[in-house]
């Protein structure tokens, strides 16, 4: 058994793709270091305090001294708050709730994932809290209160101590004070910013609110956090690149497989068990596995099809470490070679992918990059024949999509800053030309049924930019290794 586990490691640790090692024996030995590590401490005897997420002392190999989340200090969580408070208009304080959860059925809940500004400003990735930010306090969260029936069906939460000094909060209090110490805020201020989205009965119920917001006192917080959340700090960055190398390996590997997994849930699977084993929480989206004229579906999510031979697959994925998503496309034949008819759409796609990347830098806009864009596929469509010269609104039935959007703590991030703003150092942005062409497409029949995206994330940076992707994996590495039977 030891040496077919020898052989099995060096079979795996030798697949190597242009330098990319698929699977490094390194991080296997690391990955054993660090289980043996939580199985010590799973035996020690020392008393760990359980904060209903994890800390610097329940999961050392995931956490830093100093961390609230991942990779996130205490100092840069203080920074963000202090940011916010500035923005805010004299006398006017914000309230932020946690994402509520949401159930499946009556007793089965869906995963719980956490409202993007509450997990900003606080690092608390557990429902059920309300945190409000003022000059007056600075961090006040109103936790809740864990029962004893709760505690054992469901663990241990966070509570008025864990805020206090996991969460720095300056005061904490159960959620049963909401009621005693809210309205006199309210009641103080000029102006009041709440996150509209998540908002809660829990103090839009309350009589003084329901006053402020009738005489025009309440505002919606996003024009402050998105603004905020836009550019990213060196911490967050370095999240976001490790979520978008972990995307990009599943995704390698899910074409690589593409030609005995037929199937569109088959690689749906695939990706997402490769995201995960690369230390994931989640999938940022369901995967888009669009195989033949499911491709021209833009989020195409049912995935039930089989996928037939000389067809394309396009797929759309994206995974979430920590917080930060990433969000990647590619579209490629499994049998290993496209028809003259696809590469042609091909090669405009990746054309446009190229030369819109090219124009990412500081001070450019997203509507900028995206008009270009449609001049570069209007003009190639006419040229190979799928577009006449007087179809310039039929091009935008193929493709009514964007060039990208921002991308961070959500998919569609930072959704309250306009295309129009120039771009910064630290922003990130997708690039991602496509064309859709419906199996019922008025025009060549040859081109019926193909759909094709490549999207790539964009770092932008003070001399240019960075891709996650870049071009590398392009069509002709795709088809080589297709064609050698990985």
């Amino acid at each position: 058994m030891k040496t077919l586990s020898r052989k099995l490691l060096q079979q795996l640790s030798s697949k190597q793709t242009e330098g990319y090692q698929v699977f490094n024996q390194t991080k296997f030995h690391a990955r054993m270091v660090e289980f043996l590590a939580i199985r010590h401490h799973a035996y020690s005897t020392k008393a760990i305090p359980d904060f209903g997420q994890p800390t610097p002392a329940s999961h050392p190999q995931l956490m830093n001294e100093g961390e609230i989340t991942p990779g996130i200090t205490s100092e840069e969580y203080i920074s963000r708050r202090k940011r916010l408070l500035e923005l805010l208009p004299e006398k006017s304080f914000a309230i932020i709730a946690a994402a509520p959860i949401k159930m499946m059925t009556d007793v089965v809940p869906y995963t719980f994932r956490q409202d993007a500004d509450y997990l900003y400003l606080t690092g608390c990735q557990q429902p059920g809290g309300v945190a409000v930010l003022s000059q007056e306090c600075g961090l006040c969260m109103f936790m809740p209160e864990a029962k004893a029936h709760d505690i054992v069906w469901q663990g241990q939460t966070a509570g008025v101590d864990a805020a206090l000094e996991m969460f720095k909060a300056e005061k904490a209090y159960p959620m049963s004070k909401l009621n005693e110490i809210l309205p006199g805020m309210i009641k103080r201020s000029c102006k009041l910013f709440h996150n509209t989205l998540t908002a809660t009965p829990t103090y839009t119920d309350m009589e003084t609110f329901q006053k402020a917001a009738h005489v025009g006192k309440v505002s919606d917080l996003s024009i402050f956090t998105h603004d905020l959340r836009w550019v990213k700090s060196p911490a967050e960055l370095k999240l976001m690149k490790e979520s978008a190398s972990i995307a990009c390996q599943a995704l390698l590997q899910t074409i690589l497989h593409s030609k005995t997994y037929t199937y569109e849930a088959m690689l749906s699977a695939k990706v997402e068990y490769e995201c995960r084993m690369r230390g994931a929480q989640r999938m940022a989206f369901n995967p888009v596995v669009g195989g033949g004229p499911n491709g021209s579906v833009i989020h195409y999510s049912r995935n039930d099809q089989k996928i037939k031979g000389g067809n394309l697959v396009l797929m759309d994925v994206g995974c979430e470490l920590h917080g930060y998503c990433s969000d990647l496309t590619r579209t490629w034949p499994p049998c290993g070679s496209f028809s003259s008819v696809q590469e042609e759409v091909y090669d405009l796609i990746l054309q446009t992918n190229k030369e819109c990347i090219r124009l990412c830098k500081p001070g450019a806009s997203i509507r900028q990059i995206h008009n270009y864009s449609v001049e570069l596929l209007f003009k190639g469509l006419k040229e190979i024949g799928i577009l006449k010269r007087d179809q310039f609104r039929s091009y935008h039935q193929l493709n009514p999509t964007s060039i990208g959007h921002y991308l961070g703590m959500d998919v569609h991030d930072s959704s309250m800053i306009s295309y129009d703003r120039p771009l910064k150092p630290g922003v990130v942005i997708t690039i991602e030309p496509g064309i859709y062409l419906p199996s019922s497409f008025d025009g060549p029949e040859r081109y019926q049924g193909i759909g094709i995206r490549i999207e790539d994330e964009v770092l932008i940076m003070e001399t240019g930019c960075e891709a996650s992707w870049g071009t590398f994996y392009q069509t002709v590495i795709i088809i080589k290794l297709l064609d050698c039977g990985q």
